[in-house]
């Protein structure tokens, strides 16, 4: 492992960079398509299925936790009832199929054939050697699948890695910052950087009056102030939860090295501002104040 030594904010910027790319598959009319056609209509079941299928068959209950802030009620909704429609292999095998219709789609053919993907594969992919797999059970369950042979799958799924890995570690800095998974929501979405209110409820299962009762309990902590917004007490929190899971997810960065790091960073950026401009987001998805 390289000793090489790392800004504690690179490997945030590096994930946030690769991240963008690989939420851009949630947004996309091909994830949809292809799940439909096998009879997986729901948007809600779709994200279930192809998010959790790397666990296998699981219930309700391991999906609720793992994902830590949708409503149980929702997830109970569609799992494991979505495994009668299909198998977590079938769902795998559609969601391989749409991110490489979306990334075709986005990046365009040149970019996928470049040598610069090809690099940000393999500089990806050494980067996710370093993950660990304790206490990380979605990370875990995505690194038993084969890498794809294509560069940018390839890319893709260590990107995939990567994010797993930092969200099961983010869960923890949750936990220990005393943070269910809907107060969780409420206080990213008062940081400016998180899901607007409507898509949260549109997607997480909670309810108006749910979300005005956990931003009650989180005004009571003194963490939320009259506008909604963070106090500095609020703003200190989400900080530390912030620095807690950058030190949590230090060790795929450390082994890919300061110098890999920055030029992985550099390459998915690039990726990511391109698929940006393709429309790979709705424009009202994230809050901003």
């Amino acid at each position: 492992m390289t000793t090489s030594a790392i800004d504690p904010r690179a490997g945030r910027r590096c994930h946030n960079a690769l991240n963008s790319l690989h939420s851009t598959h949630y947004f996309s009319p091909d994830l949809g398509r292809e799940l439909g056609a096998l009879g997986v209509t729901d948007p809600r079941a779709v994200n279930f299925a192809v998010r959790a299928a790397a666990l296998g068959p699981v219930g309700a209950g391991a999906v609720t936790a793992a994902f830590y802030n949708y409503k149980h009620d929702l997830v109970a909704r569609h799992v494991p009832a979505v495994w009668e429609t299909v198998t977590p292999e079938q769902a795998l095998a559609a969601r391989a199929r749409a991110v490489d219709a979306t990334l075709r789609r986005l990046l365009g053919e040149e970019t996928l054939a470049s040598a610069e993907m090809s690099e940000a594969a393999g500089l990806a992919l050494r980067a996710a050697e370093g993950c660990t797999r304790g206490a990380r059970p979605l990370y875990s369950a995505h690194a038993d699948l084969p890498v794809p042979d294509a560069p940018h799958l390839a890319f893709w799924h260590a990107a995939t890695l990567l994010r797993e890995h930092r969200g099961d570690g983010h869960l923890t800095a949750l936990v220990t910052a005393g943070l269910d998974g809907l107060e969780a929501l409420v206080t990213h979405t008062a940081t400016g950087k998180g899901l607007a209110p409507k898509w949260v409820l549109g997607t997480r299962g909670w309810t108006q009056e749910e979300w005005d009762e956990a931003t009650g309990r989180l005004r009571e902590r003194g963490l939320i102030d009259a506008a909604g917004g963070l106090t500095e007490e609020g703003t200190a929190l989400r900080e530390g939860i912030e620095r807690e899971t950058d030190r949590l997810d230090a060790a795929p960065y450390a082994h890919l090295g300061a110098e890999g790091v920055a030029r992985l960073t550099e390459l998915g950026a690039a990726f990511a501002r391109t698929a940006l401009g393709a429309g790979a987001f709705p424009a009202d998805l994230l809050a901003r104040r």
